[in-house]
């Protein structure tokens, strides 16, 4: 049996690289993402920055291939 998570990842899970300005995901978020891939979980990430652009349809799309 496979176990699959879908994390949205929110402004709050992310820094910003003072030299880049890039974001990155923060220590936490990674923390839990290993754990949970640990006890054999597939972790699929969508990113807040590219959901909240999206219409309904491009989000269904997305997450048709993400998944």
């Amino acid at each position: 049996e496979s176990k699959r998570a879908i994390e949205v990842d929110g402004p709050s899970h992310y820094l910003q690289d003072v030299e880049t300005g890039m974001r990155v995901v923060d220590g936490s978020t990674q923390f839990k993402s290993r754990l949970l891939r640990d006890f054999g979980w597939d972790v699929v990430h969508v990113s807040f920055f590219e959901w909240d652009r999206k219409s309904e349809l491009e989000r269904r799309q997305l997450l048709n291939e993400k998944l």
